[in-house]
């Protein structure tokens, strides 16, 4: 699947996306980086998770196997909202209307960030497009890249970000963290305040994820911030990553992994690759930061 051939139906899910998100952040407490506010993969598609609301709580899922959103509550109340062709203005409307007959407030700016024009929610009459197999495909692709980046995941001992999609770029994301402060990062990100970027970067990172951009069929990316010296011009592996400049992104197309005899061993080579060059470019305390994923035995049998 290409980018270009869903884009319609990638610029209306984004806008879903970011309503629900928004949802979510308007509830839950902030946490170091903005981690309240992403969404996360499930086995049937998006959700945020369990969201408190009150003494309650409740959580929102983008089904793309039935093409629902579902809204559920602890008080054992449901809500559903077709996902079908529709403006953004009627999904915010028909949203908004289901929290209501749940008792769930809703009150958040309804506006997108990190796109331009932001065009508000309730005016959105435009974006309308949903093609149920893009939308499945696209969930396909997060949902093995999600297996993966848990998978490496899980040999850093230090802080890391749990792996989660953040609706604001529309990108599966997974962050290290040296342990030092960074530099107040410069912001410039359109209709996003610069204060977001400021939190979301306060201290030294390395991150990778998936992104639906950067080639034809989506790439993963990684990238440091601050970036070392010298980063850019680290030989990456495999043979098909390279640097951007104008991102600031190392970049794999999924194209390059979805032809290899070995696709976990192909992304995994281009984190464990892109990771160590900035790690040791900057100077992280990597036998702090590390640990081997098999360091417990093997579980005896159970007797029956």
């Amino acid at each position: 699947m290409l980018v270009d051939d869903w884009d319609d139906t990638r610029a209306t899910l984004h806008m879903w996306l970011q309503i629900v998100g928004k949802i979510r952040m308007a509830h839950a407490p902030l946490v170091n980086h903005w981690w309240q506010v992403p969404l996360y993969v499930s086995p049937r598609g998006l959700g945020t998770s369990t969201v408190p609301c009150g003494q309650s709580t409740f959580d929102i899922e983008f089904d793309f196997i039935t093409d629902t959103l579902r809204v559920r509550h602890s008080g054992g109340r449901e809500g559903v909202v077709a996902l079908e062709p529709k403006p953004v203005s009627q999904f915010y409307s028909e949203l908004t209307a289901v929290l209501a007959e749940l008792g769930i407030p809703v009150a958040i700016r309804a506006v997108p960030n990190e796109v331009d024009p932001a065009v508000p929610f309730a005016d959105d009459h435009e974006n309308r497009s949903y093609d149920h197999d893009a939308v499945h495909l696209f969930w396909q692709q997060l949902t093995q890249a999600a297996r993966v980046l848990q998978l490496f995941r899980s040999s850093f001992a230090g802080k890391s970000s749990p792996v989660h999609f953040f609706w604001g770029g529309m990108d599966l994301a997974c962050t290290r963290f040296s342990g030092r402060p960074a530099p107040p990062h410069p912001g410039g990100v359109p209709n996003c305040p610069d204060w977001v970027m400021v939190e979301g970067y306060s201290h030294e990172l390395w991150s990778s994820g998936f992104w639906a951009g950067g080639s034809p069929e989506g790439s993963f990316y990684s990238y440091a911030y601050p970036e070392p010296e010298g980063y850019p011009a680290v030989s990456a592996g495999p043979p098909e990553a390279s640097y951007r400049k104008d991102l600031g992104l190392f970049l794999l197309p999924y194209d390059a992994v979805r032809r290899s005899a070995d696709p976990d061993a192909t992304v995994l080579e281009f984190l464990r690759s892109t990771y160590e060059a900035a790690a040791d470019a900057a100077g992280w305390d990597r036998s702090t930061l590390e640990t081997d994923p098999g360091r417990l035995p093997p579980l005896a049998p159970r007797e029956t």
